[in-house]
């Protein structure tokens, strides 16, 4: 299983504490310090679209126009921060976020 997101994510480490607490083998995926390859971020584009983009985030609201309205795929590319975290690669189906429903299928 692999952890895509930050190391200062509060969602990413509640994930990984819960997920390695019910005896997942979870490898953390720090997307700043090891962007996403082009095949990775077309993938994680392909399963959720634009609800790849945290439009609340305080990347996304630092952002100028003309950057918001760039390719989602060249957005993330060049601000990470902006992506909604964290994704999960189950191995078996991509997850996005922490909410009660990627809990409910991860952790049961």
């Amino acid at each position: 299983m692999i952890l895509y997101g930050i190391a200062s994510c509060d969602s990413c480490r509640k994930a990984r504490r819960a997920l390695d607490s019910a005896g997942h083998a979870v490898t953390f995926r720090d997307i700043r310090t090891e962007p996403l390859t082009v095949a990775e971020l077309e993938r994680f584009l392909a399963t959720f679209g634009d609800r790849l983009v945290n439009r609340a985030s305080a990347t996304w609201r630092a952002l100028d126009e003309a950057s918001r309205a760039a390719p989602l795929a060249e957005l993330i590319a060049a601000h990470p921060t902006v992506m909604k975290r964290p994704v999960i690669d189950s191995g078996a189906a991509l997850h996005l976020g922490w909410g009660k429903d990627v809990q409910a299928a991860l952790l049961s």
